[in-house]
């Protein structure tokens, strides 16, 4: 098993999340414990590092791995933050009161770490690693129980508490539900709602069915479908913070995709803030709708014709 194996293997053992756990994140465990290809983990020592002359480079001269300059963003932000976090790294160790956007900033692994790590392969992993995390617990752990503790509640008409996970996405499907629909879609019912983690968390399988919507491919729905039965209007609403708004191509995906549902088709865009609305202007299509959380009381439909209603 090559180094670069075996240091993710032991990320793993350590508590890290998948996200910690890949190719960048093991060679930058190699460095800091100066590993090199045919070391032993039991020759791992202690050495402070920067990120770009040590940690990178170290990684280029004993791994031939070369990583763009820019990288080094990516090394502090998704990697060495992380480590330090889970009580694997020490930040400024020999300079602990360094100003933060310092030259001289520099990590090194930590004593529990160090003396945990060289006993990989050894009768001795075992015990070490169970003392390890006695005593610094998972990193991967404490994310989840973060994420369980910060998921965003949404309490249907009927009673029904939805639980979303964590993020400004959800944020706003949350708000097009509490907010949007008791305003402007008032007789309407929630038939499809996506989650960043669970794609299908909330489907009405037999009413979309009713209606011509093929659910064995409900992955091509937006974001939130809302029904109104009364006036058999079908509200298909994208939440926009990463993804784009209702684009004259994504309508015609989506009209192709609902091409036996009869019911009267509202597309929706709804965006957190006015300046996020502002960025996607050019792409929003003619004839659908706008929806802005910042100010929930007011609609934009891009026409001057008509509002609020099927194309």
């Amino acid at each position: 098993m090559s180094k670069i194996e075996e240091a993710q293997i032991i990320l793993q053992e350590l508590g890290l999340p998948d996200a910690q756990r890949n190719e960048i994140s093991g060679y930058t465990l190699l460095a800091l414990c100066n590993i090199k290809e045919k070391d032993k983990w039991s020759d791992a020592f202690k050495q402070s590092h920067g990120v770009s002359k040590g940690i990178m480079a170290f990684i280029s001269e004993n791994y031939k791995k070369k990583y763009a300059p820019n990288t080094r963003e990516t090394f502090r932000r998704q990697v060495l933050h992380q480590f330090v976090q889970a009580g694997i790294v020490d930040y400024n160790p020999e300079i602990p009161d360094l100003p933060v956007n310092s030259p001289r900033a520099h990590y090194a692994i930590s004593e529990l770490a160090l003396e945990t790590i060289k006993t990989y392969g050894s009768r001795k992993w075992e015990k070490t690693i169970r003392k390890f995390i006695d005593q610094i617990g998972g990193l991967k752990e404490k994310y989840s129980m973060d994420r369980e503790m910060s998921r965003v509640p949404i309490k249907l008409p009927n009673g029904k508490i939805l639980q979303l996970s964590p993020g400004k996405h959800n944020e706003v499907q949350a708000a097009v539900i509490e907010e949007f629909a008791s305003r402007f879609a008032q007789s309407s019912i929630l038939l499809y709602l996506g989650d960043t983690e669970n794609k299908d968390l909330h489907i009405e399988k037999e009413k979309l069915e009713s209606i011509g919507i093929p659910i064995t491919e409900h992955s091509k729905l937006p974001d939130v479908v809302l029904y109104d039965d009364t006036k058999n209007w079908l509200y298909l609403i994208e939440a926009v913070t990463s993804h784009g708004p209702m684009s004259s191509k994504r309508i015609m995906e989506l009209e192709e995709f609902l091409v036996n549902c009869n019911a009267g088709k509202i597309y929706v865009s709804a965006f957190p803030t006015f300046s996020e609305f502002k960025r996607h202007t050019n792409n929003i299509a003619w004839d659908t709708e706008v929806w802005i959380v910042e100010f929930p009381e007011h609609m934009i439909h891009f026409n001057g014709d008509r509002f609020i209603g099927p194309r």
